[in-house]
C-alpha cells in the first residue's frame, strides 16, 4: 500500500510503470526540435474536423489509441481512463474518449493536467484499485485561445511576448509490469499566486512551478 512520506509526497510500494506512451500534435510542434519524437504529426490544424474544439476531440482519441495499440492493449482492459483538457467541462476530452466506453475520471489542473493524471492513475494502480489505467490530456492552440483570451476570427493583436499553447495530445498506459519507467513516489503541489494578471504571460504564472523564487 502506498506510504505517506511527509504532507505532500506518497511512496508508492509497487512501482506501478508506464508500460506505454503517445504523444501527438501539430504542424507547428512537428516541425519543432523534437518533431521526430512524436507518434503522429496533424499537418491540418483541424484534424478534419469543423470546429477546433473538435479537432481537440480528435487529438486525444489519436493519443490514447495510440497508447493502446503500443501496449497491446484493448479499450475493455482498462479499468479507467484519467483525462481532462483546458475547455469548459473538459469538452475535448468527453467527445473524443467516450466511443471507448472506459470508466472516466475527469481532471483539470491546466498546464499540470497530465502530471496529474499520471500521478493519481499510478496511485490508483499501486494501491491495487485498477489492474491497468491510461492518463491522458490535450491542448489546441485556437481552442485555448477562445476559451482563455480572444477567438482567432476575432483578429486580436497578439504582443511579442505572449506564449503559445500547444496543440497536442498526450497519453499513457499504466501497470504494475511490462514498462522500464516506474513511478517510485508522488507528490502533489500546492497552490502558489504570485497575482499575476497579464493574460499573454503564462510563464511567469507558473514560474513557481518550476523554480523556488527567491528576492
Amino acid at each position: 500500500m502506498p506510504e505517506k512520506i511527509g504532507r505532500q509526497t506518497v511512496k508508492l510500494t509497487s512501482l506501478p510503470c508506464i508500460i506505454s506512451a503517445a504523444g501527438v500534435v501539430g504542424k507547428k510542434e512537428g516541425d519543432g526540435p523534437l518533431g521526430n519524437e512524436f507518434d503522429r504529426v496533424f499537418e491540418d490544424g483541424r484534424m478534419n474536423e469543423d470546429s477546433w474544439e473538435k479537432a481537440e476531440s480528435a487529438l486525444q482519441k489519436s493519443a490514447v489509441e495510440t497508447a493502446l495499440g503500443k501496449a497491446g492493449k484493448t479499450a475493455e482492459e482498462i479499468d479507467i481512463i484519467l483525462a481532462g483538457d483546458l475547455l469548459g467541462q473538459s469538452m475535448g476530452t468527453t467527445f473524443g474518449i467516450r466511443g471507448l466506453s472506459i470508466p472516466f475520471l475527469g481532471l483539470y489542473g491546466a498546464c499540470s493536467t497530465m502530471a496529474l493524471s499520471l500521478a493519481t492513475a499510478s496511485l490508483l494502480v499501486d494501491s491495487s484499485a485498477v489492474n491497468f489505467a491510461i492518463a491522458a490530456t490535450s491542448s489546441h492552440f485556437c481552442s485555448a485561445e477562445k476559451q482563455f483570451r480572444l477567438p482567432l476570427e476575432y483578429g486580436g493583436q497578439r504582443p511579442p511576448q505572449a506564449q503559445w499553447t500547444a496543440t497536442a495530445a498526450g497519453a499513457a498506459v499504466i501497470g504494475r509490469d511490462g514498462g522500464k519507467v516506474k513511478a517510485e513516489c508522488v507528490t502533489y503541489g500546492k497552490m502558489c499566486d504570485l497575482g499575476i494578471t497579464d493574460a499573454n504571460n503564462m510563464g511567469a504564472a507558473m514560474a513557481p512551478v518550476d523554480v523556488k523564487i527567491e528576492p
